[in-house]
């Protein structure tokens, strides 16, 4: 690095932010001598289990996370959202953000902003210094902004995912294969551009750790036959973290964060056919795979994950339930979902939220009635078609969680205790020393001096 650079460096701190998508904080906190880095990093910062947001899916997490504002203000509640006014639903992309992008505020202020594999970032935008965008998005050559960092990526062989349907194997070698070398590639193209040192801002994303725990966390968990290929995996991601912390310029404060935690899965919950066996959802045919095929005399229906709509009249195309029932409805509906246990006895929902309690903004015409934050080992599903029974298995032996979310700050005046995903964003402003109005974000700066 040049003078010029740190003299700019000591003008204005900078930050690198890492996303290491779905890591729960037990996993690495538990083990330090498995992930020596990342505790050597807790050792000279903070870190912490952090709690995620109402529902805890990538989709809606990464804008929160990169906002610092709920769902009801960037306009993303999932995987799949419903249209106003209408029963389609759409898969949403960056363009559906309606809040402001921490690296958006960077570059409002006169800096620089690197964004390289951030979910729900498609397409990729051409405000930043350079962006690829990540899950979600096609090849690189149309994810990534602007040409020379195109052509690099693609000349390196970057991979924006892993190939999720290897893991649907029951061996797990070819898909591990693939996840070491998605992980290979993002670490050096990450290294490459953090090297380059032209950046204020770097916020990069490792996607396959959310992948490698879908398929395998419940061998570490429960000590089944895929555990030590899962802490290699591990050792490899605390390695490169390490590694990455190592080549930052020293005005330069690495955060480290998940959007969600993560558990073992037990049983898939398909929630509209439990909506359906309890005469809450009916379809207008037998050939129905869509939410568009639902009955007008439904009341209820649901989206991944955990989302659950009444069938509102006015709202819907074909809503059943008249304005003056909602409040009665939906308490009838939340009393038979925290009431709802699963083949062991369990209770399916750890607690059922109600969107006053989560959702606040200028887009809760698209939000759920009803999120169901489900106990460990539940994983709620949403199809339309294909399940008879309420509960069952699939491919997937990890699930999200709420809580256990992770956040390490490399800075000794961070604090972390009860945290949220909320804080990251002004906690990055903070640490930049840029400013905002804290009234417009959800969060609050865990740095305190």
């Amino acid at each position: 690095m040049g003078l010029f650079d740190r003299l700019r460096g000591k003008d204005h701190p900078r930050v690198a932010f890492i996303g290491i998508d779905g890591v729960p904080f037990s996993l690495l906190s538990e083990h330090p001598e498995e992930f020596p880095n990342v505790a050597e990093l807790a050792d000279d910062g903070a870190a912490g289990s952090i709690d995620s947001i109402v529902p805890p899916e990538s989709s809606a997490c990464w804008p929160a996370l990169t906002t610092g504002v709920n769902p009801g203000e960037t306009g993303v509640y999932g995987f799949q959202d419903r249209e106003v006014g209408s029963y389609d639903t759409y898969v949403p992309m960056g363009r559906d953000v309606q809040a402001t992008r921490v690296w958006d505020r960077v570059t409002d202020a006169g800096r620089k902003a690197t964004v390289m594999n951030v979910p729900v970032t498609f397409p990729p935008q051409r405000n930043v210094q350079r962006m690829v965008s990540g899950f979600l998005s096609p090849g690189v050559d149309k994810a990534a902004y602007p040409d020379d960092f195109r052509d690099h990526l693609q000349q390196m062989g970057y991979k924006i995912d892993v190939n999720a349907k290897l893991g649907h194997d029951d061996d797990k070698s070819a898909f591990m294969q693939d996840a070491h070398e998605t992980l290979d590639k993002r670490y050096e193209a990450f290294t490459h551009y953090l090297k380059k040192d032209d950046w204020d801002l770097f916020f990069g994303v490792f996607m396959t750790t959310d992948r490698v725990n879908h398929f395998l966390f419940k061998d570490y968990e429960r000590d089944g036959k895929n555990k030590d290929a899962f802490v290699e995996f591990y050792r490899k991601v605390d390695e490169y973290i390490g590694n990455i912390r190592d080549i930052l310029p020293e005005d330069v404060t690495l955060v480290v964060a998940s959007d969600h935690g993560f558990t073992s899965l037990d049983y898939e919950v398909h929630c509209n056919t439990w909506l359906e066996q309890e005469g809450w959802l009916s379809y207008e045919s037998e050939d129905h795979d869509s939410l568009s095929d639902i009955a007008e005399e439904s009341k209820a229906y649901s989206l991944i994950p955990g989302r659950f709509f009444i069938n509102l009249e006015g709202r819907e195309p074909r809503g059943s339930v008249p304005q003056d029932e909602y409040e009665q409805v939906r308490d009838e509906l939340k009393d038979e979902l925290e009431a709802l246990e699963g083949p062991d006895g369990k209770k399916v929902a750890e607690r059922v939220v109600v969107k006053e309690e989560a959702f606040r903004g200028n887009h809760d015409d698209i939000a759920p009635d009803l999120v169901v934050i489900p106990n460990h080992g539940f994983d709620l599903k949403s199809g339309f078609k294909g399940h008879d029974e309420v509960f069952g298995t699939g491919p997937r032996n990890g699930m999200h969680s709420f809580d256990n979310a992770t956040l390490y700050i490399d800075d000794p005046d961070a604090e972390i205790e009860d945290a949220d995903l909320y804080d990251i964003a002004p906690t990055i402003l903070d640490l930049m020393e840029i400013d905002y109005a804290r009234t417009e974000l959800d969060g609050a700066s865990l740095i305190h001096q």
